[in-house]
């Protein structure tokens, strides 16, 4: 039989639960503000800088839509092997 909650059970409670989401995200914590490698992250304090960066990082993206125009020929064998897969049971 489970005893009825207490003020202190809940407390207990909640500080474990505030105590494993603070250990499991401490690790992350520490790799943001000292990381072992020298990745792609950044951590920005200023917002004009961050501005900055984006105006500059600008790339133009190729239309792909363009490029992908099939041919009659390669979706008839396409389709003649899918077609053909079920007859590989037997």
């Amino acid at each position: 039989m489970i005893p009825p909650p207490t003020s202190t059970t809940l407390i207990t409670l909640c500080f474990g639960v505030l105590i494993f989401i603070f250990i499991m995200f401490l690790p992350a914590l520490l790799e943001l503000k000292k990381p072992k490698d020298a990745g792609p992250r950044m951590i920005l304090n200023d917002v004009a800088v961050l501005q900055q960066l984006q105006i500059v990082q600008k790339i133009p993206i190729a239309n792909m839509e363009e490029d992908l125009r099939f041919d009659q020929t390669v979706v008839k064998k396409i389709a003649n092997v899918i077609a053909m897969l079920p007859n590989l049971e037997t």
